[in-house]
């Protein structure tokens, strides 16, 4: 079985968020950058997928991004995938949610897989949406929130989670899944986990490579950033005593109806 994992190189959140006012990007140059910590996840999910399964099973990584970049990739490398992809284009700088599935899309036609795995979130954007986008332009039965997943007899039998509780799912390969956060901790890499990744294939690809048949990049997004401000200042907390439980929740009732949130 060949997996394919998607992961995204982020801003550490320790670091300082910038966005260029003359771009109005986010500022990632001379910034220290991680795995997308959901990726993570996702990568553990196809570890464990891997393991159980034996044989020829293998696991690949793909990202888009700049090449530079590309050498944070031997940590995800280092807990266990075979090898990783990197789509880097210039072209590339500028694309939203839109052109951003769909440049990935038509550069994971490049690479056969039984199983894709995503994030469910990204730690710089949060969107959510570049999952079903990847699953629509690669025509693919997807199932989200797993908190379980196995193979067997040739489909994907899931655990998703759901706000009552989880739904059991069983769907066809080849199929998109993107992971939960309780899918399970993370693994560490080894000390011989780091000394095998420096010996691991870290291909590139460019847009010349895929052929596109619509522009990608700023020309090619659907959305288009007018205008940004940094949060208002959080003023001073109200202290308010109240005589007993029933004024107290009078005083909370006639607050929130004054914000008109009742």
């Amino acid at each position: 079985m060949k997996i394919v994992v998607t992961v995204k190189l982020v801003p550490d959140p320790s670091a300082e968020k910038r966005i260029d006012p003359q771009t109005k990007r986010l500022v990632r140059t001379g910034v220290e950058t991680m795995l997308n910590p959901y990726d993570e996840y996702a990568l553990e999910a196809a570890l464990q997928l891997k393991e159980r399964a034996g044989g020829d099973t293998t696991v690949t990584l793909f990202t888009m991004g700049p090449e530079a970049l590309k050498e944070t990739l031997r940590k995800a490398l280092a807990m266990g995938a075979d090898e990783a992809f990197v789509l880097s284009d210039a072209a590339l700088e500028g694309s939203d949610v839109s052109a951003t599935a769909y440049a990935m899309a038509q550069a994971l036609r490049k690479l056969p897989f039984d199983l894709l795995i995503v994030g469910g979130l990204t730690d710089d954007s949060s969107t959510g949406a570049v999952p079903g986008a990847l699953a629509e332009h690669l025509g693919l039965p997807c199932v989200t929130n797993a908190r379980k997943a196995e193979v067997v007899d040739g489909r994907l039998q899931v655990e998703r989670e759901t706000d009552a509780g989880y739904q059991t799912v069983t769907l066809p390969l080849p199929a998109l899944l993107t992971t939960a956060l309780t899918f399970g901790e993370p693994r560490y890499a080894s000390l011989k986990g780091i000394m095998g990744a420096k010996k691991k294939t870290i291909a590139t690809m460019s847009l010349g490579d895929l052929g596109l048949d619509r522009p990608v990049g700023a020309s090619g997004s659907k959305t288009e950033l007018l205008t940004f401000a940094p949060p208002a200042a959080r003023g001073k907390g109200q202290t308010v005593e109240a005589s007993d439980g029933i004024s107290g929740a009078q005083v909370i009732f006639d607050f929130l109806k004054e914000k008109k949130l009742v």
